[in-house]
């Protein structure tokens, strides 16, 4: 039995000690990613919308308490531009609860039978508002280059 103590406190302390900048950088990356791919399919050249993607939210996504048109708009720059924020670590936190917010408007209005892949996201997104874009991160280097040190929070 003391054998299986150690051996359960050795993994525990090293999964402890962890790299929180490993786990940061695979959050945003797959976060953001995910968005970003989502946000480049709803468009068809640069800055126009897609027929599809106009159909969508007139019809398919109409539960949206928004004009499709603009609720559309809002959606496809939101996912391309907090997808790459959040990819390159610059305004993180702020990215990933932008992206929060759409995952819930998502969640709510659109596919609220998706709950287990939205809530998977969701997890993602907070790790990031709550711990920072770690220290492989646009943040970090403002915050180690130009001493911001209140307005960028950045766990290592």
């Amino acid at each position: 039995m003391k054998n299986i103590t150690k051996l359960v406190t050795m993994i525990i302390g090293i999964m402890s000690s962890f790299p929180h900048s490993i786990l940061a950088l695979a959050a945003r990356i797959f976060m953001g990613l995910q968005f970003y791919k989502s946000g480049v399919l709803k468009f068809d050249g640069w800055f126009n919308l897609s027929d599809t993607t106009i159909y969508l939210f007139e019809n398919d996504f109409s539960a949206v308490p928004l004009p499709p048109i603009l609720s559309a708009h809002m959606a496809a720059y939101g996912e391309v531009a907090f997808g790459i924020l959040l990819m390159i670590g610059l305004a993180g936190r702020f990215a990933a609860l932008a992206l929060l917010g759409m995952v819930a408007v998502i969640e709510i209005f659109v596919y609220p039978e998706a709950y287990i892949l939205h809530g998977l996201w969701a997890v993602s997104l907070l790790y990031i508002v709550k711990y920072g874009a770690g220290t492989v991160s646009f943040d970090y280097f403002v915050k180690k280059y130009f001493g911001v040190e209140k307005a960028v929070p950045v766990t290592n």
